[in-house]
């Protein structure tokens, strides 16, 4: 088994702390050695050891890795345990209807938005939620400022990122002319991001300029509507020269919710502070009397959008709960199946 110093000399840059240190000792796997998972390649995930990266086999009853995971390998380079994540960016496969892992343990999600085409507040408000939800701090950055010489596009991104989430922190640079890479810079240092957006948001560039070399490939985004090519096809963790750990994942073109309410309160958090004037402590702040949110929005102090923008991810991620709570499910399917046959009833009658 590799010394603490070892582990620490090779690990530190993959961000090995006290947290992991901990977790590792508590390890009961005979001559374990702990690592980060920097890829996925479905029957193995390469990893960062103590004594370089490789890769390492997956046992039939490992639980599904997500780049990011910290695992404990045994000696026969298998995935013996999984460290207790501190935090989990999930997606809804819109395909399969499951949650899909994309990231793990990352401090500080990315959300990146190109001005060569519109910035939707609802798309932003989601990918926060997820932010949150996952136990990540959100960042919004604003790529390709070089092609907005007027401002206008950043004016209106802003409007529309602000909208979303008063509270959002906001970047705006060009990864192509450099401008205002310093400012990400200091949010990635002994941290891990990971990036999340669009294809031709300008990702893969970004990740190139962070890392000083181009290790993501990069496409032209098409004239007629800046959609991107997926340039990205795999999600993989990078180290940054000014410290820190980035992860890239391929381009999300559907995002399903996957969030609890919990979760899109942090990311209504106005409307938070508003519901406890409300007259009833379970207001749903739709028609019900008394409701100080409601008032807000009649006086001007709140937008009709951003409340319907609520109400609408609310209702989206307590579907995604439902879904996920099999009892419950059923429950609520035979509730329906009583209300049709009443409704029924009442027409015959």
């Amino acid at each position: 088994m590799p010394s603490d110093a070892t582990i620490a000399e090779a690990l530190v840059p993959y961000g090995w702390s006290d947290r992991w240190r901990a977790l590792f000792n508590a390890s009961e796997v005979e001559d374990g050695r702990p690592g980060r998972v920097v890829q996925h390649d479905g029957v193995a995930v390469l990893t960062a050891m103590s004594d370089g990266v490789a890769h390492l086999g997956l046992r039939p009853a490992t639980p599904a890795l997500a780049v990011g995971d910290w695992v404990v390998a045994d000696r026969d380079d298998r995935v013996a345990e999984l460290l207790t994540r501190a935090s989990l960016l999930q997606r809804r496969d819109p395909d399969a209807d499951i949650d899909q892992p994309v990231a793990a343990n990352v401090d500080t999600m990315v959300i990146v938005c190109g001005l060569d085409r519109p910035v939707r507040t609802g798309r932003i408000q989601r990918a926060v939620t997820q932010s949150w939800d996952a136990g990540a701090t959100p960042l919004l950055v604003l790529t390709k400022t070089d092609l907005d010489e007027s401002g206008a596009a950043a004016e209106r991104a802003v409007e529309a990122a602000l909208e979303a989430d008063p509270t959002l922190e906001i970047l705006a640079l060009s990864a192509k002319v450099g401008e205002g890479l310093d400012q990400l810079t200091e949010h990635t240092a002994q941290r891990t991001i990971v990036f999340f957006g669009e294809s031709g948001a300008g990702k893969s560039t970004l990740l190139n300029a962070l890392i000083g070399e181009d290790v993501a490939a990069t496409a032209e985004v098409r004239p007629g509507d800046a959609k991107g090519r997926h340039t990205t096809t795999a999600r993989t963790l990078h180290l940054l020269p000014a410290g820190g750990c980035l992860i890239d994942t391929p381009g999300v073109r559907a995002l399903g919710l996957t969030a609890d309410p919990e979760a899109v309160a942090a990311t209504f958090d106005d409307i938070v502070v508003l519901s406890p004037g409300c007259r009833f402590r379970d207001c749903r702040h739709d028609s019900e009397p008394g409701c100080a949110v409601r008032a807000a929005v009649a006086e001007g102090e709140l937008s009709e959008d951003r409340l319907a923008a609520f109400h609408r991810l609310r209702k989206e991620a307590e579907a995604a709960a439902l879904r996920d709570d099999a009892v419950a499910s059923r429950q609520a399917g035979k509730r329906f199946g009583r209300m049709v046959r009443e409704a029924q009833r009442q027409k015959q009658g």
